[in-house]
């Protein structure tokens, strides 16, 4: 859907932060069967293995050097840097956690995108959640 479903804002965000966003996107979304993920160094943590392991979601790493292996999220990190990051001199991290926070709600609810038929990520979520119910009819 190309949603963004989280922002986390932080000077560092080790696997225990990855895995406890994690967490609260499941109790609001639910949890996906994998993840595609650099190397990272919090992605190749035992932290976060373990707890994918423990969620049955298979962990899918890219090739290093090959960011084309994970287009939408290079994509996406690229609009975010340059609208965002790059557009802006910030005085602290509370005003970016907030400022990023009315980022992705515009992102989600307003910018439409070519891809997904002229339509924001949460219209086409809730076009295709809909379509699924008439299926389930």
């Amino acid at each position: 859907t190309r949603e963004c479903l989280a922002i986390e804002v932080d000077t560092s965000l080790p696997a225990g932060r990855v895995v406890r966003t994690l967490e609260q996107l499941k109790s609001e979304r639910g949890l996906p069967m994998q993840l595609r993920v650099d190397n990272g160094p919090e992605l190749i943590s035992a932290t976060l293995t373990d707890w994918c392991e423990t969620h049955n979601i298979n962990l899918i790493y890219i090739q290093p050097g090959k960011p084309q292996q994970n287009g939408f999220v290079e994509r996406f990190n690229g609009s975010f840097r340059r609208e965002f990051l790059d557009a802006y001199l910030f005085e602290n991290i509370y005003q970016i956690r907030e400022m990023a926070w009315v980022w992705r709600l515009d992102y989600n609810e307003e910018r439409t995108h070519e891809s997904l038929g002229d339509l924001p990520p949460a219209a086409y979520r809730a076009k295709l959640e809909n379509s699924n119910l008439d299926l389930c009819h």
